[in-house]
């Protein structure tokens, strides 16, 4: 399995410059052209604390892990890696890391080269990075390697029969912090038992206080608002309709995951006639339109505090639900898509009734119209989705516990 996992990995690395195409993936390419010469500025002698994230999400996941072992060893040398491009394009840092750049191929020569530059002291990978051949050599290295605010479910590939490769994998990490009990049971079933329950350090990301945006203050004004984040086209499909019937009074916010020029082009086609976007057009005219695309992107976790009523894109295709505990965090009833099942805090909070599932145009245009003229139901929703962020926060702290007593 080693053999043909790296022979495939080998293949896609000199396939991928000469198959490239569109904006993402020649980032993907390009960024790590650059890697090898922003590792050289590494000082010889520092202390590395390196953590690697697969996009922007498990940053903001992994982030107050980091900052927590900043404010202990303040003279160490914190690199941050990305796989993705949006996360790296979108690495505003919070002054934690000394570097952010992207993580190599994960080729046997490439992560030799990586770990030879970097001579990491610990490694902490967030959620569900695996990468075979930079777990194995790390651990050739004896360098510690923790799992931070790990998930796992029974139809991945540790738990299958076949799957005995992949399970020595994790016999590499120094421990496992996993956000559940689910998690803990299925790794100690399978022989894992250098792990332990921390939570989920998102909790207590969302929970940070954020800096004001004024262009949405001048955008809502004595308006209610909708903040629609991290959408595609399938989400943007449901809610054409739903946006054709909302009152004069409220406003919506759009924040697209995707920032393709011809996909904003044809969704604003789709918008009402008076709506604007923010990179085309002056905070003056924000207060007199009642849909704003905000073709930017590191504002949106910003903008929920700002809505009256989230609606979080991924779930209605098949590109996976995004955060619902940003908005969540502000108190405001969150309306998802169909397809949130790999989501433990949308089961949650689906239970509760703070989030809302919405199967169609129709189904989506009815919730959201409830939502809209009732106010006491929004405030009731909001309250239980604060609620449950309040009662599952502290797993940066339980991260932090054992983290610092070995760095």
């Amino acid at each position: 399995m080693q053999f043909f996992y790296s022979l495939a990995i080998s293949v896609a690395r000199y396939a991928m410059p000469l198959l490239a195409r569109g904006a993402k993936a020649n980032a993907f390419v390009q960024g790590r052209k650059e890697l090898w010469k922003q590792l050289d500025s590494i000082p010889k002698n520092a202390t590395v604390v390196w953590m690697h994230c697969a996009s922007l999400g498990e940053y903001e996941q992994g982030l107050p892990v980091l900052q927590g072992l900043k404010a202990s060893k303040p003279d160490y040398f914190y690199l941050v890696t990305f796989f993705s491009p949006s996360g790296y394009e979108v690495r505003n840092t919070h002054g934690v890391a000394d570097l952010a750049t992207y993580l190599p191929w994960d080729t046997k020569k490439d992560v030799k080269r990586f770990i030879a530059c970097v001579q990491p002291k610990m490694a902490l990978f967030i959620k569900y990075e695996f990468w075979p051949n930079m777990i194995n050599a790390l651990h050739k290295a004896n360098v510690p390697l923790y799992l931070i605010a790990g998930g796992f479910r029974s139809d991945q590939l540790f738990f299958k029969p076949w799957g005995r490769w992949y399970r020595k994998l994790l016999k590499s990490f120094k421990h496992l912090f996993v956000q559940n009990g689910q998690s803990l049971k299925l790794l100690r079933q399978i022989g894992i038992n250098h792990t332990s329950i921390s939570g989920d350090t998102r909790y207590d990301r969302v929970g940070a206080s954020k800096a004001p945006l004024p262009f949405m203050e001048s955008f809502v004004g004595n308006r209610k608002c909708i903040v629609a984040g991290s959408t595609w086209p399938e989400d943007e499909a449901v809610l054409v309709d739903a946006i054709s019937q909302t009152p004069k009074d409220w406003c919506w916010l759009i924040v697209p995951h995707e920032m393709h020029e011809e996909k904003l082009h044809q969704l604003m086609a789709k918008l009402p006639e008076e709506s604007l976007r923010y990179t085309q057009s002056k905070e003056l005219e924000f207060a007199s339109c009642p849909v704003l695309l905000l073709d930017a992107v590191g504002m949106l976790s910003r903008c929920y505090a700002y809505g009256d009523i989230a609606y979080v894109g991924g779930g209605m295709g098949a590109s996976g639900l995004h955060n619902i505990l940003e908005p969540a965090a502000e108190g405001i009833p969150v309306v998802i898509g169909k397809n949130y099942q790999k989501f433990p805090e949308a089961i949650s909070l689906i239970d509760l009734g703070g989030v809302v599932s919405i199967s169609n145009s129709n189904n989506c245009s009815k919730q959201l119209l409830e939502l809209i003229q009732n106010e006491g139901l929004r405030k009731e929703k909001g309250n239980i989705n604060s609620a449950f962020i309040t009662q599952n926060q502290g797993a940066t702290e339980k991260t932090l516990t054992l983290l610092n007593q070995v760095i």
